[in-house]
């Protein structure tokens, strides 16, 4: 029960700094485009992010490098799946030459970094760096007015509110609607703390009570749990025909789990956070190895299909039963 009621609030508290953040940010004058590449992407992360430091600075380390493994997996194998079997995804040539290759170099840095079977803060520094740089190349990617025009249009779901209050800004209440905005923003922050903490103290305890390892609950209950935010706003989107947003959305938040979430996770926690063999072993590079699958899937016919949807998913669901049945 404190687990669902910490999930229940980190979601609540996630869809507060989601539409806080990007109100206020439209508010500010920041361009659409802008705010649907970072704030829609690390607002749907808050969860993981919250659930990560929380669960470092408490001493369960293998819940949060569990959770960013997990919540890939989640991401990439069942959500993009379930919405290309709803819909078949056509990409964006951006998302096959640029968000594809970080994603799988992403991925393959956190193979590398904790391979010594430690993430240390200055692991942490180094994502964050990558982070910096990948957002750096994300923003002179999208330069052109073309570009800017099209995501305009296409504009929904998740970043739907930072395009409609665009011209709020020029109004009387321009300022009251900011501070609005920013409470809001900083309540949800707030929340998701909260939530973060029922929600690591229910699942360490759920942990022991079922004999099983604390990386299983962080794969498995805490993964589907924080990923909840993506899905939504993938959904959305996805019956919206805003397919860019659905599949940016996912490989947006997938790379920052990995760069932005673990880094400061790794950062905040003092000594670093220990890597579990098995998660070393199997998961990690499991996690990296679907990164990697993505590839021949989005360059065949820059278009996921159907077929190639509902595999994801079956995917997805042979490796949650192989974690109950022999890993519990």
């Amino acid at each position: 029960m404190l687990f669902l009621a910490g999930l229940f609030a980190l979601i609540i508290g996630a869809e507060m700094v989601l539409r806080g953040g990007a109100r206020f940010a439209a508010l500010m004058g920041i361009r659409p485009l802008v705010i649907g590449l970072t704030v829609v992407s690390i607002g749907t992360s808050m969860p993981e992010l919250a659930v990560g430091i929380t669960a470092g600075l408490e001493g369960s380390g293998s819940i949060a490098v569990g959770n960013i493994a997990g919540t890939n997996m989640v991401n990439l194998l069942f959500i993009l799946g379930l919405s290309a079997l709803f819909r078949p995804l056509m990409l964006h040539l951006q998302v096959i030459k640029l968000d594809l290759p970080v994603m799988i170099l992403a991925a393959g840095l956190m193979v590398g970094l904790a391979w010594d079977g430690v993430l240390s803060a200055w692991d942490g520094v180094v994502l964050l760096a990558a982070a910096i740089l990948y957002t750096i190349l994300l923003f002179r990617q999208h330069e052109s007015a073309a570009v800017e025009e099209e995501f305009e249009d296409m504009c929904g779901g998740g970043v739907e509110v930072s395009c409609q209050v665009g011209p709020l800004a020029g109004k009387k209440g321009a300022s009251r609607a900011r501070l609005n905005n920013a409470l809001l923003l900083a309540a949800g922050m707030g929340i998701s703390v909260i939530g973060a903490q029922w929600a690591v103290h229910g699942a360490v305890e759920m942990a022991r009570s079922l004999q099983v390892s604390e990386a299983i609950i962080g794969l498995t209950v805490v993964a589907i749990g924080t990923s909840s935010p993506e899905l939504v706003t993938t959904a959305i989107a996805t019956v919206r025909n805003e397919r860019d947003v659905a599949v940016g959305n996912l490989l947006g938040s997938s790379i920052y789990n990995i760069l932005v979430i673990l880094g400061l996770t790794c950062m905040a926690s003092p000594g670093g956070l220990p890597v579990e063999r098995q998660l070393l072993m199997l998961d990690i590079p499991l996690m990296a190895g679907v990164a990697l699958a993505c590839v021949p899937v989005f360059w065949s016919g820059k278009c996921i299909s159907r077929l190639e949807g509902g595999l994801g998913v079956a995917a997805y669901l042979i490796y949650l039963l192989w974690l109950i049945l022999f890993r519990a």
